[in-house]
């Protein structure tokens, strides 16, 4: 069985971001390797996919969160017989909404936050960072440990980032991959809507999508022990 755990952090974070959950995991499951990689520091966009696939070995488990769980599903589509299973968090099939999936975040809300982001970054991550916290149960000790846990990214490198969470569509390598699945989402999301849990069931009826409730888009930083206790529960489920 694949004993290693790959998990891609979210747009502007750090591995720091996930390392509680890396933490909550090894306690669980000693003997499961979990690898915190970064994202690309690339400029184009669509050079990030070619590079964690040849950045990242085969025959693991793939995760991640947010952009970090969408791009992982595109390279578990990729890696149809060397992928042990998929799991996200907190993230979208769509971020950016689209008429086939309206559970998403509006189009315009999102093309300003891009537009704002170009003309003032520093700004922007900030209000960011209070984005991905709200909802949670202490939010301004989540947005400050986000705050550490942000990459020291360039903004064209962030930008490229941006585009990429306005142009994938996971739909279709969702369908692609025939692997295990699970899907978790936060109830109190402020970026990717509760509602893409049931939408995301609805459209894949034999994938696992879960709803944490009470939670914020930060959710692996928020709830590290929660969602490992999920993510080992699953595992264990799928190689047992």
């Amino acid at each position: 069985m694949p004993n290693q755990l790959i998990l891609l952090p979210g747009w502007a974070f750090g591995p720091a971001a996930l390392q509680p959950l890396c933490e909550a995991l090894s306690e669980l499951a000693p003997d499961l390797e979990v690898v915190i990689e970064p994202l690309p520091e690339l400029a184009d966009a669509g050079a990030w996919l070619e590079e964690l696939d040849r950045r990242l070995p085969q025959d693991s488990w793939l995760g991640g969160w947010s952009l970090g769980g969408m791009l992982a599903t595109q390279l578990a589509a990729r890696r149809v017989d060397t992928c042990g299973g998929l799991i996200t968090i907190a993230a979208n099939p769509c971020f950016r909404a689209r008429p086939q999936w309206p559970e998403a975040m509006a189009t315009d809300i999102f093309d300003a936050f891009h537009e704002a982001f170009r003309l003032d970054p520093e700004e922007t991550l900030k209000r960011f960072r209070l984005l991905c916290s709200r909802g949670g149960y202490d939010p301004r000790t989540l947005a400050r440990q986000l705050e550490v846990s942000q990459a020291t990214c360039s903004p064209a490198v962030l930008d490229a980032g941006l585009q990429l969470l306005a142009e994938l569509d996971g739909r279709g390598a969702l369908h692609g991959y025939f692997g295990p699945q699970l899907h978790l989402f936060a109830g109190n999301d402020a970026l990717v809507p509760a509602a893409a849990s049931d939408a995301l069931r609805r459209w894949m009826p034999g994938i696992e999508a879960e709803l944490l409730t009470g939670a914020s888009h930060a959710l692996p930083l928020e709830r590290p022990d929660d969602v490992a206790s999920m993510i080992w529960a699953f595992i264990k489920g799928k190689v047992i």
